[in-house]
């Protein structure tokens, strides 16, 4: 039965991809499915991008909850367009191709999935069963006899408090005033604190306010009451949340002798349960007995508990649990108590740490007083720990992790307590590695579809400052709390910072002074993440000059000691360093660092280490096509005049050249202004068919055979035969080309004599100061199609006042929708342009071609405008 449903509808466009993953995201989460958050995730991306990029139709994506998971559809509206289905003739093909890859996914993670079909749609879907959890009976004691029950009074009072995010209790039943003899009203809005005495030594165990933060705590401890008495109290904790997300802690307490009604199963194995192990006699489940009942469904949360019961079963001051790597080389602290946590977790060391036989990680050993042997345990170094008794987690003879117990008083531990510590390991490694395992297994699908959004975002530019940003934006602050980007322009030059981002943005100015202040890390091709200490050596450094000198000698700096000092903390943590390789060749680095004290997880690094390829390569595209577009537009540029000559006889010109395409790729249009001889000049604007650096070379070829031939003398028609010769030579790389040349000669009584050949090209227009126009000039035909052309050569005379309209055909063809501005929309407002300076005449004329339509032009377009004054 279906429990609830979501559902949107997503565009055919590339960034409906992301969108939909943010929506089944949102759904998944509100509904309370984190577990299958992940999965659902990747499938949705591949069958979104299947309809909106490959179909190229919109996508609505359904999301359906029922009791045993949910069930996810993706429905298009291009029922032709099949999908294969998979059977024994027909395989669906390799992961690594474009296409395809969602129904892989779809066979690999989902429980079920299918496609159905509709007349009008076509519907992909798949369902994610949610992961089972145990339920029923999860601990169980004998048949007894009634004497050998626990004794209780004949009513049981069970306390029940709730404490509030604060530690402030919020509720007190009855059992609770009974128990303790304060009512509801004197109590609700105090502090826990005020009323528990909490067997506690500050700095090495688990104090009030810690137990109330932890998710489970079992223990005894003491409470006084209205009269001043201190009850022993057994106590259960259980910290929950309300409906709207505000978390609390509920105690249950009971008086202590009465514990038998809250206390899990005993914590400790029998001291002869060894023996009965090996001899097969065995009561219960030995990891339940040592773990506690319900065992933690979650790794943290499962090391945590474990940590809690060795030390209590050793009755220890603080205990750790280190995980191994994968190839045992390194152990890695993943829980603690009684030790600065903030300050080991993370941590790593080798596996075989120090000498001899109390260094091996390996075996049981047992330090009764490290003071003997300092460092031998370096993750005790300063804790005022002095013995200590460590024990391996293996599982079929592989070392997955180590469990160490230590105290403050020396002498504290032999070998009989390391047998039993290697008891209790024994009993919980198979756990800790299933649910290690498990907890991989969820970071590396969070890992693809991570992977997924990064690939997807670095795809959607080409802009080298937005590809730099984005690489910072996705580590920060979700892989690290700061992130910086150096490149290397070119092989052997020294890196340049090139971007900086704090997850406290008020951090970033700081940070980025700082990194500039401290030599680069050396680009090294090598792969992988390499520790960088220089950023948190300056900035230790950086705020111990800062404090002596605000101290001792009462000076202050732009950035003062306090800022200088939170910087150090800011990126005091572990930094490591990521090659960003493409193509063979080192084009920056990638640096993330943490917070002082902190380090970062394996896990952490090799997705990092991912993500540095996908950026490196993203960089790289992205730097050749700033390339190429700058040397397009310098090509654009040298294939245009630098400047127009001043024409006498004060014959006003104005030239608009605006090229399309992005980046102003090389177009075919261009035009030009030149002086041939005294008082004559030679004009010309013209259009190569096609772009790309083919019509490029043919327009450079016409501008400067144009300046040659008619600084030789010749005529307009001889000009233009030998530049179709010229084109025509150049075989498969010619290009038609329509072009209007000119001369233009002022005369001695105000106006001005034009000779004029129009091949091919859309013709000049003349604009009288009565507000007529007219065409200047006859068609004839284009250049580079014919051999032998017959042009002729025509004379137009410019009197004061009257203004010559030369343009390319991107200009008249301008389009919206299937309306066109043609010859007759560029008379008519040229017929408005009356009395206007040429320059005037130009802007206006541009200015009705952009907002004849509102899509950006398709086409170059130029205008060449002639004016004789009046």
């Amino acid at each position: 039965m279906i429990t609830a449903r979501a559902a949107a509808t997503f565009e055919p466009v590339g960034r409906s991809v992301a969108t939909a993953r943010a929506f089944v995201r949102d759904t998944l989460q509100g509904w309370g499915l984190g577990d299958i958050v992940d999965d659902a995730v990747v499938l949705t991306s591949e069958l979104v991008t299947n309809a909106v990029v490959h179909a190229g139709t919109a996508a609505e994506v359904v999301c359906l909850r029922d009791g045993e998971g949910v069930r996810i559809e993706v429905v298009d509206r291009y029922p032709e367009r099949e999908l294969p289905l998979q059977d024994p003739a027909h395989i669906l093909g390799s992961p690594d191709r474009e296409g395809g890859r969602g129904l892989l996914l779809c066979a690999a993670l989902a429980s079920h999935w299918g496609v159905d079909y509709t007349a009008a749609d076509k519907r992909v879907w798949f369902s994610l069963d949610l992961p089972e959890r145990p339920v029923g009976t999860r601990a169980a004691g004998p048949a007894l006899p009634d004497d050998a029950l626990p004794v209780a009074d004949t009513r049981v009072l069970v306390a029940v408090v709730q404490i509030d995010r604060g530690g402030a209790i919020a509720a007190w039943n009855d059992d609770a005033q009974q128990l303790f003899g304060y009512p509801s009203d004197q109590v609700i809005g105090k502090p826990l604190n005020d009323f528990a005495a909490w067997p506690h030594t500050p700095g090495t165990s688990t104090g009030i306010a810690e137990a109330l933060q932890l998710s489970r705590w079992e223990g005894s401890y003491g409470l006084r009451d209205a009269d001043g008495r201190t009850i022993p109290v057994y106590a259960s904790h259980l910290r929950v949340r309300d409906s709207d997300g505000e978390p609390s802690t509920v105690c249950l307490l009971v008086r202590d002798h009465e514990r038998a009604v809250l206390q899990s199963p005993l914590r400790t194995p029998a001291p002869d349960s060894a023996s009965r192990q090996e001899t097969g006699e065995t009561h219960g489940d030995p990891f339940e007995i040592f773990i506690g009942s319900p065992a933690p469904d979650d790794l943290d949360g499962l090391l945590q508990r474990t940590v809690e019961r060795a030390r209590d079963m050793l009755d220890g001051d603080s205990a750790y649990l280190l995980l191994a790597t994968d190839d045992e080389t390194e152990l890695e602290v993943r829980a603690s108590t009684g030790l600065p946590s903030a300050r080991q977790r993370f941590a790593r060391v080798p596996v075989e740490a120090g000498t001899g036989r109390y260094g091996s990680a390996r075996m049981p050993s047992v330090h009764e007083d490290l003071t003997v042997v300092p460092g031998a345990v370096p993750l005790l170094a300063g804790t005022g720990m002095r013995s200590v008794v460590t024990v391996p987690l293996k599982v079929e003879g592989r070392l997955t992790g180590s469990l160490g117990v230590a105290t403050e008083s020396p002498g504290r531990y032999t070998n009989e307590e390391a047998l039993r510590l290697q008891f209790a390991a024994d009993r919980i490694a198979l756990a800790v590695e299933r649910a290690r395992l498990t907890e991989l297994e969820r970071l590396r699908r969070g890992s693809l579809s991570f992977l997924v959004e990064a690939s997807d975002l670095l795809a959607g530019t080409l802009d080298r400052d937005q590809t730099l940003a984005l690489m910072a934006q996705m580590t920060v602050p979700t892989l690290a709390a700061w992130c910086a980007v150096y490149t290397v322009a070119e092989p052997g030059s020294d890196p340049k910072l090139s971007y900086v981002l704090h997850e406290d943005e008020d951090r970033i100015d700081h940070l980025k002074a700082l990194l500039s202040k401290v030599d680069p890390p050396d680009p090294v091709p090598t792969p992988g993440a390499r520790v960088w200490s220089a950023p948190s050596d300056a900035a230790h450094s950086a705020a111990l000059r800062s404090s002596l000198r605000s101290v001792v000698l009462g000076e202050e700096e732009h950035f003062s000691p306090g800022s200088t000092r939170a910087t150090a903390t800011a990126v005091g943590g572990e930094t490591v360093v990521l090659p960003l390789v493409a193509r063979n060749r080192v084009i920056g680095m990638l640096t993330l660092g943490k917070p002082a004290e902190e380090r970062f997880r394996q896990e952490i690094l090799e997705l990092a280490e991912d993500l540095s390829r996908r950026a490196a390569l993203a960089l790289d595209n992205a730097r050749l096509y700033s390339e190429r577009t700058a040397i397009s537009q310098s090509l654009q540029r040298s294939l245009l005049p630098p400047e127009l000559p001043e024409v006498s006889g004060g014959v006003e010109v104005e030239v608009i050249y605006r090229a399309a395409g992005e980046g102003n790729e090389v177009g075919g249009d261009f035009y030009d202004l030149f002086d041939i001889s005294e008082d004559t000049y030679g004009f010309a604007i013209g259009d190569v068919c096609g772009t790309g650096p083919e019509a490029a070379a043919v327009t450079g070829l016409a501008r400067h055979a144009l300046r040659l031939l008619a600084r030789e003398g010749l005529g307009g028609p001889a000009v233009l035969d030998r530049l179709n010769t010229a084109i025509l030579d150049e075989g498969a790389r010619s290009r038609f080309l329509t072009l209007l040349y000119g001369e233009l000669r002022p005369q001695p009584d105000g106006s001005a004599e034009l000779k004029v050949v129009c091949a091919g090209h859309p013709l000049p227009l003349r604009l009288r100061q009565d507000g007529s126009v007219e065409p200047a000039a006859d068609p004839q035909p284009l250049l580079g199609v014919m051999d032998d052309l017959e042009l002729y050569e025509q004379t137009v005379v410019l009197d004061p006042g009257d203004v010559l309209l030369c343009v390319t055909d991107g200009v008249t063809e301008r389009r919206e929708g299937t309306r066109m501005l043609g010859d007759d929309g560029l008379a008519e407002v040229l017929t408005s342009c009356t009395g206007l300076t040429a320059g005037a005449v130009a802007a206006r004329i541009m200015r009705a071609v952009e907002r004849f339509a509102s899509a950006a032009p398709s086409d170059d377009m130029a205008i060449l405008a002639m004016r004789v004054p009046e």
